[in-house]
């Protein structure tokens, strides 16, 4: 029996990343020498008071439904972190806890757009935005962040990409994929706009604690009481405290949007894992040590290896400032080794020399490729050390 699938799926386009990957675990599977450079998670463990907190929680009997918005105390430690991190006061009612942020920007999309809304979308961009903007039929509007300007948009930019039908922008800072930050100065020229023209700002904050050297982060909620009311900040603990898998994200902002977002929830997942849930509440009210632990090593790698990815022959690279993730442009390293684009140059990688990469072209920038240095630093080394041999080998070809 053949079942027609509605378009709204028939029209989306599959995860580069977890294309990747699965070709890389294919490939280990038969006995392959695989180093995977395209995770999107750290590759440390969670913290162990957030794994003794959830587990105590099972043993006290805490596995029942929960709010649809959440655990209270779950909201309640948000809300602290908020006033702490970034000085903005936000009410239980402007908090929603979701199954992961992922999960809390597909609601949001949900609930703020109809049939032909358009949402500008920076390039590059994360993989998941403009599918999920499609199936909320919204129309993503994509505007280059050029490498000449670290990948961010400027206010001309999201003035002209403006119409009548403008429903909100994403800002993305730090970026997956770039690693690059906006500043102060920046999302305060942005933000302008945004008001001038009643757009509404999606601030998705997931990589916030991981920023490196001088650089700081700034929540565009943070600037005004104007700029707060006009945001709904995504962020959750996923990155932070090395949680991917426990899957609890969050929205916060504008009232009427929460309860909205709170509502759709309660009729698609109920609520968050409850478990889940006593493990956020220990990642935020116990100790940080963890999280800076880990952000100092992700600094250490980056700095290691940065000089040694642009030493390969064809490959430029903006240092990123956060996230991690290293975006090379390799458009000349392809053409040195004889590929007609850079997808063919990143299949190559892996078929021959055994280093999985995420093509550009997943984020809407088809001249870059994506390494994730959440991996440890003797596997970074080697891969890039692989990928280096790889293009000399071909230049001599």
């Amino acid at each position: 029996m053949e079942i027609r699938l509605a378009q709204r799926v028939q029209a989306l386009t599959p995860s580069s990343t977890l294309a990747i990957t699965a070709k890389a675990k294919e490939l280990k599977s038969k006995g392959y020498d695989v180093i995977g450079l395209g995770a999107g998670e750290p590759d440390f463990n969670t913290p162990q008071h957030i794994i003794d907190a959830a587990s105590a929680s099972m043993n006290e009997g805490q596995t029942k439904y929960t709010p649809s918005a959440g655990l209270p105390a779950l909201i309640k430690e948000i809300i602290t972190k908020f006033k702490s991190d970034q000085g903005i006061d936000y009410s239980p009612n402007e908090v929603v806890v979701q199954n992961g942020a992922k999960h809390a920007l597909y609601t949001l999309f949900q609930v703020i757009l109809d049939e032909g809304d358009e949402v500008i979308i920076p390039t590059p961009y994360w993989v998941s935005y403009p599918e999920q903007v499609k199936l909320a039929d919204g129309v993503p509007v994509f505007v280059e962040g050029s490498e000449e300007n670290e990948f961010k948009i400027t206010p001309k930019q999201l003035l002209d990409a403006t119409t009548n039908r403008t429903k909100a922008v994403i800002i993305n800072s730090p970026s997956n994929p770039t690693g690059m930050l906006y500043s102060e100065e920046e999302l305060l020229e942005l933000g302008k706009i945004c008001l001038e023209k009643n757009i509404l700002i999606v601030s998705d904050e997931i990589y916030e604690k991981l920023v490196y050297g001088e650089h700081k982060h700034v929540s565009i909620a943070q600037l005004s009481p104007e700029l707060k009311e006009q945001t709904i900040i995504i962020n959750g603990v996923s990155k932070s405290h090395s949680m991917t898998g426990w899957r609890i994200g969050y929205a916060a902002g504008n009232q009427s949007v929460i309860e909205a977002m709170t509502n759709l929830s309660s009729h698609s997942t109920s609520n968050p894992t409850t478990t889940a849930q006593f493990g956020a509440i220990a990642a935020y009210a116990g100790s940080q040590q963890p999280v800076d632990e880990m952000r100092e090593a992700f600094e250490e790698r980056l700095n290691i290896i940065y000089n040694q990815l642009i030493d390969i022959p064809g490959f430029t690279c903006v240092k990123p400032q956060g996230a991690f993730y290293l975006y090379p442009n390799v458009k000349e390293a392809a053409k040195l080794t004889g590929y007609k684009d850079v997808d063919s140059f990143v299949e190559a990688l892996l078929e021959e020399a055994m280093v999985a990469v995420v093509p550009g072209s997943g984020f809407g920038t088809p001249e870059n490729i994506r390494l994730s240095y959440a991996t440890s630093l003797d596997l970074l080394e080697k891969a890039i050390k692989r990928m280096h041999d790889f293009v000399e080998s071909k230049m001599k070809a």
